[in-house]
């Protein structure tokens, strides 16, 4: 059988179909800009630290942390650091406590989520001068640890007759005394900024006691002996949470004075900008202030040398109404996060850069972005 080889003229020009074939269109790659890089850098940073903490809750270690042997345990060590406290006086338990936070703090998770903080809030300092502020973070939080102890005595010690002398000064008290005398209930707003327990515990002693939002510590038992110290300067305390707006909108409407830390991330908070990067904020203050159209105050009470602390309380503030004369709530709270901010920078080794107030999660960003 004989084979043919098939004609070389009937195979096509490859190179002519090729040029007559339509060609594909490349797709655009655009360069991808440096936000997104930042952006995909933090969202790694996140998952990594969110899968640190789900392996630590997990391990043996973990654990035995979380039991109700330990837990007993570490609340029994703090009651005995009060006692110790009580016994050798505020001066050296202060600074003993401050020391040993310092010693301690770079064993913590929260360390360098702080420095983290610290890198994007102050871009210009050195390496060094954010170290000294984390340094003076750790030394803030030890020796406020251990001022529960002493907590009373303080506010014993004040004299409204002499407001500048002993260890706490007050600047604008006449503020706190108006207010008082006008029989009319008011938001008092604060950060965790120095001692932030002085303000509340001083403004009960003037007249003025609070019903305070608070968040209690995971361990039960720590939370119970917080609160029984804090159950003697504050009228009412209400755990932050689900149902937590409406039992503060019950003591305003009942003729209370309400106090909250507004300095902390809250997750379906309004967007506000805070140390020039967008944060889901608390909107507590703006939005009560709306409905009950009530004077608003902010206060805060800082660290001195010599172990002595400065209690500063603002005016009423202006805050911005709308075209029917309502307080403008998103502008009111826009005011108040201000404010907070310029506290902070004045005394940045004072505030808790320790919590992580600037995660926004999938939800917070589609509400960053107005798809939310």
């Amino acid at each position: 059988m004989k084979v043919t080889a098939p004609s070389t003229e009937a195979r096509p020009d490859m190179a002519a179909v090729g040029d007559l074939a339509p060609k594909r269109k490349r797709k655009n790659r655009r360069k991808v800009s440096q936000t997104s890089i930042d952006r995909l850098e933090l969202q790694r940073a996140k998952r990594a630290r969110r899968a640190a903490r789900k392996k630590w809750r997990e391990s043996w270690l973990g654990r035995i942390g979380g039991s109700e042997f330990v837990e007993r345990r570490v609340a029994g060590g703090m009651r005995f650091v009060f006692a110790w406290s009580a016994a050798v006086g505020r001066e050296r338990a202060t600074r003993v406590a401050g020391r040993v936070a310092r010693s301690l703090s770079r064993m913590s998770r929260e360390n360098k989520l702080a420095a983290e903080n610290l890198v994007a809030a102050y871009p210009d300092k050195s390496e060094a001068e954010r170290a000294r502020i984390l340094s003076g973070v750790w030394d803030n939080l030890g020796r406020q640890a251990v001022e529960y102890a002493f907590l009373q005595d303080l506010v014993d010690g004040f004299d409204p007759e002499r407001p500048h002398d002993g260890p706490i000064e007050v600047v604008g008290l006449e503020h706190l005394v108006a207010l008082r005398d006008s029989g009319k209930r008011a938001i008092l707003f604060g950060a965790h900024l120095g001692n932030f327990e002085l303000t509340p515990a001083l403004g009960a002693k003037l007249g003025l006691p609070v019903t305070a939002l608070y968040r209690p510590p995971a361990n039960p038992h720590i939370a119970a002996e917080i609160e029984s110290r804090r159950s003697r300067y504050l009228g009412r305390m209400v755990v932050s949470g689900q149902g937590a707006a409406l039992e503060v909108a019950d003591a305003l409407k009942k003729g209370r004075h309400i106090g909250v830390l507004i300095d902390q991330r809250i997750d379906g908070g309004q967007v506000i900008p805070f140390f020039n990067r967008p944060t889901l904020s608390n909107p507590l203050v703006g939005v009560m202030a709306r409905v009950f159209d009530c004077p608003v105050h902010g206060g805060y009470a800082i660290r001195l040398p010599n172990g002595r602390f400065r209690v500063v309380m603002t005016p009423a503030l202006d805050l911005p109404r709308d075209g029917r004369g309502r307080i403008d709530a998103e502008g009111a709270n826009i005011i108040v996060h201000g404010m907070v901010e310029q506290w902070i920078r004045a005394y940045p080794e004072q505030w808790l850069w320790l919590h992580d107030r600037w995660r926004f999660g999938r939800k917070g960003e589609q509400k960053a972005s107005g798809k939310g």
